[in-house]
């Protein structure tokens, strides 16, 4: 959102903070609501305060979803306490999805928000080869 002006980056962080439930997830109800609002009362530079808006609430959804990216299988415990462990770390629910990654060779890569933890033996070749 680099070419997008601070005024508008704000009013779309104003927007996003309105659009968090007490746990401070996004609310589906509270996005509706919001949008409702700005249908009613266009700020100036409507379309481009829409486009800020949505990146911060996929960006904010993300924070919540970690994709498990592995090359052979995953066990649902394994999932449930990956996203446990996230959920913890980061101080919100998180749920966990797996990916199959042929690529990874053995081990995982999970990614959530723009975070990325890597425990792949893929990820430990690259960091050799580039030491």
């Amino acid at each position: 959102m680099a070419a997008v002006p601070a005024k508008i980056r704000a009013y779309a962080k104003q927007l996003l903070q309105l659009s968090l439930d007490e746990k401070g997830a996004v609310s589906a109800e509270r996005v509706a609501g919001v949008l409702a609002y700005l249908e009613k009362n266009p700020p100036a530079r409507f379309p481009l305060v829409l486009v800020a808006y949505r990146k911060l609430v996929a960006a904010e959804i993300a924070k919540g979803e970690a994709r498990v990216e592995h090359a052979g299988p995953v066990a649902p415990a394994a999932l449930d306490g990956i996203a446990a462990a996230l959920g913890k770390r980061y101080g919100r629910a998180v749920t966990a999805t797996a990916t199959p990654n042929p690529k990874l060779l053995a081990g995982l890569r999970v990614r959530i928000g723009d975070d990325v933890f890597e425990s792949s033996v893929a990820g430990q070749l690259a960091a050799l080869s580039a030491a």
